[in-house]
């Protein structure tokens, strides 16, 4: 996981939280607690051509009365943005959620700040809701303003949909490389 997070030293970016070699014990003990108590599941995103380690995502802030979670905490490799694994492992955690946990609602947050994260959670299409003010303290003591997105029961069919349409397009041109 280490290496993963060490490409593009993405321990350095002011708008997320991602572990370095001092942090990642408490990093994996956090989620592992978490998933302990219940309220959180953890995973590794695994590369499936040479089964590398890329990054990290949980499901957290599980509500199982009122049937909602938070997909969160992710993060990949700088090599791997932009090459369709964010849309694959959306894809699975969207199902797993949606289709297993019988959720009606999944949510994502990110910094305000954070464009690339903002444009993949719309990618993947999440409405956005609103700017929450103020939302956490970051590690640096910067007030941050987190943007809140969504995807509901109701929209999942036509989600399903589109994911399943692009990562089609993705195999088909991976199959032409």
């Amino acid at each position: 996981m280490l290496d993963a997070a060490a490409d593009g030293e993405l321990w350095n970016l002011s708008v997320t939280v991602v572990p370095n070699e001092d942090t990642i014990d408490r990093y994996i003990d956090t989620a592992l607690a978490g998933r302990d108590a219940g309220t959180v599941m953890p995973f590794t995103i695994v590369r499936t051509g040479d089964g590398r380690v890329v990054g990290s995502t949980r499901f957290w802030k599980i509500d199982r009365a009122n049937r909602k979670l938070e997909i969160g905490h992710t993060w990949l490799a700088a090599s791997t943005q932009r090459t369709g694994i964010n849309t694959e492992a959306k894809w699975l955690l969207l199902t797993h959620a949606f289709d297993s946990m019988h959720c009606v609602r999944v949510q994502f947050t990110t910094d305000e700040r954070n464009e690339k994260s903002r444009a993949a959670i719309l990618g993947i299409g999440a409405t956005q809701e609103g700017i929450v003010r103020h939302e956490r303290i970051m590690p640096d003591g910067r007030k941050r303003n987190s943007v809140r997105f969504s995807i509901i029961d109701d929209e999942w069919p036509g989600v399903r949909a589109m994911l399943l349409s692009k990562l089609a397009k993705l195999t088909e041109i991976t199959n032409r490389s």
